[in-house]
């Protein structure tokens, strides 16, 4: 009885401390932190100062609110030590809990002793806000944890988590980032209020304005980034650690997330009011306290695991070590598809030259190919690991490193994450962010939406989640432009439409593979006839969006002769398909829209080097 009170007991105090969180960023909203003066632990120079003004009771109602908060985790360690034995982890959540109360304190005694506050805009002040923010989030993280250990979860265990203890940590880490951005952005939204969106991104370009100015610009940027690599590590690891637990903090976390982006979105369209700041904060506390939480679950000792020997089919599969040397360089490269993987980097590429309308720069150029390379790559490996159960009963994906445990499949996860933490570096650091979460957005939906989402799910897997090959131009294009124009998302939507075309024309020539495996691609489940009318529809969109340029006066003649050219015979092969729907008509259609793609890409490029 006494342990179920001090759950409910903890669990209090993390809400406590969420709302005098909320109290603190309403003190900085309105300018109140120099309300008790540059005294402190004293207010105005009394421990019970004479009500002069507003300001002065906000600052001192935060200090009254925040000394409850000492006071209550001191309560927290004692009754821990009181009730659970020593070297009880629950002991040392409310240890740690105390740790980062005492130093939330100090932080804010020296931001009054330093009169780091009100009207100040130093360079120390939005430091010390974003270590202020970092040390709240550890807070809130400790308090969280002690409240879900007493409530009888089991403890981390570290050793043995493989890839997704690191894929766990470094998203822990990219938060506390966004968090200490997002501190920096509010101490800038409060001190340098702008009448619209306009006026802020017009100051933040400035050369000579305050560098709040500038940096609030990146937390947007830098926000999308992070939420993109945090919901592909929650689907990612809910995949692998299917317990309830995990799914239901996997689930929050999506879902907070996408709340938490809109919600971004209005604040900037609202000029940052104080209840949106406020709102703002709140999810991201959160945000924050679930992916704690996800963390905990997924890595707890006893926690469900996805055994691929065990539950994926492949029981009796060779599984050679990495260290019996049978492992090459050749086996990694396989992981990442590669002859999958030309075709879209050739689109990225093209891309490139139609967006400068000629040589995008040899440094740029190499950086899209290997970063688009990488991005791609690290998609295949992760889809290769999460697939390797049906991959094993279809002959051309059988002989997989992943399936035959040539490389295990921690290895290739990690080899996955590895290659898209690579990709982003390399295109945000030579080319731009755009281009790098382009990329990164790519492989989000692809593992996520195709793979996890859609593939086992339904026949409308490769209609949706042919999304993911639709991303490289827009990759390729934002390298070069930092922006994506509606020629760009016409590209886009060119690749969506034609991967139908492309991809169901292998699915007849291997539909015997597929219903062995399970997976309802669309000949398996509504048969040939189905198929090639939804080809024949498809193609015909394709062509419709394929002269979508000419209308938008974004090309000339070259690209109207060739456009005409490649759809005719497109438009040709998708009808003697419908009218023979036979192995050898599907092969040419496959093989031809390959070339078709990558011809049309190329003859744009020409076109637009030569009308530029």
């Amino acid at each position: 009885m006494s342990r179920s009170r001090f759950a409910l007991f903890a669990w209090g105090v993390l809400i406590y401390n969420l709302l005098v969180i909320l109290w603190g960023a309403y003190v900085r909203a309105t300018g109140s932190g120099a309300g008790c003066g540059s005294h402190w632990p004293l207010c105005d120079g009394k421990v019970i100062p004479t009500p002069k003004d507003v300001a002065l009771l906000i600052e001192f109602s935060h200090r009254l609110s925040s000394g409850l908060v000492l006071l209550l985790v001191l309560g927290l360690v004692y009754w821990a030590f009181r009730a659970y034995p020593s070297g009880h982890i629950v002991r040392k959540g409310a240890l740690y809990s105390l740790l980062f109360t005492l130093l939330e304190a100090l932080l804010g005694a020296g931001l009054v002793l330093f009169e780091l506050v009100a009207h100040n805009s130093s360079a120390e002040r939005a430091v010390a806000m974003a270590l202020h923010l970092a040390n709240t989030f550890l807070l809130l993280g400790a308090l969280a944890l002690t409240a879900h250990w007493s409530s009888g979860a089991s403890p981390i265990r570290l050793k043995g988590q493989g890839p997704i203890a690191w894929a766990l940590g470094l998203g822990i880490l990219a938060m506390i980032f966004v968090g200490m951005s997002g501190a920096v952005t509010a101490l800038g939204d409060t001190l340098f209020p702008v009448k619209n969106t306009v006026e802020a991104i017009e100051r933040g370009l400035a050369g000579d304005s305050h560098f709040l100015y500038r940096l609030r610009l990146f937390h947007p940027f830098i926000a999308i980034a992070v939420g993109l690599y945090l919901a592909l590590v929650a689907g990612l690891v809910s995949h692998s650690r299917p317990g309830a637990q995990v799914r239901y903090w996997a689930g929050c976390i999506g879902t907070l997330y996408f709340v938490q982006i809109g919600h971004g979105f209005m604040n900037v369209w609202l000029k940052a009011p104080i209840y949106m700041q406020l709102s703002h904060l709140l999810l991201a506390d959160l945000l924050w306290i679930s992916m704690v939480m996800l963390s905990a679950n997924a890595l707890a000792e006893g926690a469900p695991r996805r055994d691929a020997r065990e539950t994926d089919g492949l029981r009796g599969a060779p599984s050679p070590l990495l260290g019996a040397g049978r492992v090459t360089w050749r086996d990694y490269v396989a992981l990442t598809k590669p002859r999958v993987i030309s075709l879209l980097l050739f689109t990225a590429l093209a891309a490139m030259f139609i967006a400068k309308g000629g040589w995008p720069g040899l440094w740029l150029l190499l950086a899209v190919a290997a970063g688009g390379y990488m991005a791609a790559g690290a998609a295949n490996a992760i889809n290769m690991v999460i697939d390797r159960d049906i991959d094993v009963r279809m002959a051309r994906t059988s002989k997989r490193p992943t399936v035959t445990q040539t490389i295990s499949s921690q290895n290739a996860l990690l080899f996955g994450l590895t290659l898209a933490v690579g990709s982003f570096l390399l295109l945000a650091g030579v080319a731009n962010v755009l281009s790098a979460m382009m990329a990164l957005s790519g492989l989000l939906f692809y593992v996520i939406i195709y793979t996890l989402a859609l593939k086992r799910t339904t026949w409308h897997n490769i209609v949706i989640g042919g999304a993911a090959g639709a991303f490289p131009p827009l990759v390729g294009w934002a390298a070069v432009t930092n922006s994506l124009s509606p020629l760009a998302w016409v590209l886009f939507a060119l690749i969506f439409f034609w991967t139908p075309v492309h991809f169901w024309a292998l699915a007849l020539l291997i539909k015997e593979d597929y219903a062995k495996a399970g997976i309802p691609m669309l000949p398996v489940v509504l048969g040939e006839r189905v198929t090639v009318i939804q080809i024949a529809c498809y193609a015909v969109l394709t062509v419709i969006i394929s002269v979508l340029p000419l209308f938008q006066r974004e090309v000339g003649w070259i690209y109207f002769v060739g456009a005409v050219l490649l759809n005719a015979a497109l438009l040709l092969r998708s009808v003697q398909l419908y009218q023979r729907p036979e192995r050898r008509q599907a092969s040419v259609l496959f093989h031809y829209s390959m070339a078709y793609l990558a011809l049309l890409f190329l003859i744009m490029a020409v076109d637009r080097a030569i009308k530029f």
